[in-house]
């Protein structure tokens, strides 16, 4: 759509900002966002139901090879990080990190091949990169700060959780209002920093790719590929770092002191 007479750079860009959204005010639901990260979620479960299901003994195929690769991986993670019993945390984690990946990938697409195909078919706007949404990102972060508060109740009780925060980091009852103060701040920061650094990543990596579509053709292919290249480390570690972090805070919630 770069090319298009009607669009100036500037309308380029916020078209490509700008999501499919119905609703009004805060029940505004961002259609594009929900439609890709649901999908792309449901293509991990489907993936590794598949290689779950015909998983061998014998010789592996690739594809098996890279999912018992990748749940090795996180177990190994897991298991240095996370202090705790629960058998729910590595599930969790590797879930964490494939979906968080692969809403990431889409960030790879070309900005303009799957929105100007749905322009073309009367859709207006469609961001096709989940992450770029700090709803998404919100979303997902206020999961892992609910099963942190869920986890901090059940393995320490509700009087263990409400002294955590009142008697830490300074044990005494004159200094507690002070100790509330900066629980509650250090609590609340966890899921607010999750969902920041990974729209933050995302968005500005975007928003450089739709900056190198709005130049001359001859120069996207330089600067893109490059980009792309580097990007890719971006994708992963950012899932990486999400994932990491859940489980060290979920580790912290099950440490009953």
């Amino acid at each position: 759509m770069a090319a298009e007479g009607e669009l100036t750079a500037s309308s380029y860009i916020q078209h490509h900002l700008t999501n499919l959204a119905v609703g009004e005010g805060f029940w505004t639901w961002h259609v594009d966002s929900l439609l890709f990260s649901v999908g792309l979620g449901g293509l991990f479960l489907w993936l590794f139901y598949r290689a779950g299901k015909k998983a061998t003994a014998g010789v592996p195929t690739k594809f098996q090879c890279f999912v018992e690769m990748m749940v090795e991986f996180i177990d190994g993670i897991v298991r240095d990080s996370f202090h705790g019993r629960n058998p729910v945390i590595a599930p969790l984690a590797l879930t964490i990190f494939v979906w968080v990946f692969l809403m990431n990938l889409m960030d790879l697409v070309p900005v303009d091949f799957i929105p100007h195909a749905a322009y073309l078919m009367g859709v207006p706007y469609l961001k096709i990169v989940p992450t770029t949404d700090l709803n998404i990102t919100f979303g997902l972060s206020i999961g892992v700060f609910l099963l942190i508060v869920y986890y901090s109740i059940k393995v320490k009780g509700v009087s263990g959780f409400v002294k955590e925060l009142t008697l830490q980091p300074f044990n005494h009852w004159a200094l507690i209002p002070v100790n509330l103060v900066l629980e509650t701040v250090t609590l609340i920061a966890k899921p607010i920093s999750l969902a920041l650094r990974l729209f933050g990543n995302l968005y500005a990596g975007e928003l450089i790719f739709i900056l190198i579509a709005l130049m001359p053709w001859w120069s996207q292919f330089a600067l893109s590929v490059p980009w792309a290249i580097f990007h890719i480390l971006v994708i992963v570690l950012q899932a990486f770092i999400f994932m990491m972090l859940t489980v060290v805070y979920l580790s912290m919630a099950h440490e009953d002191h």
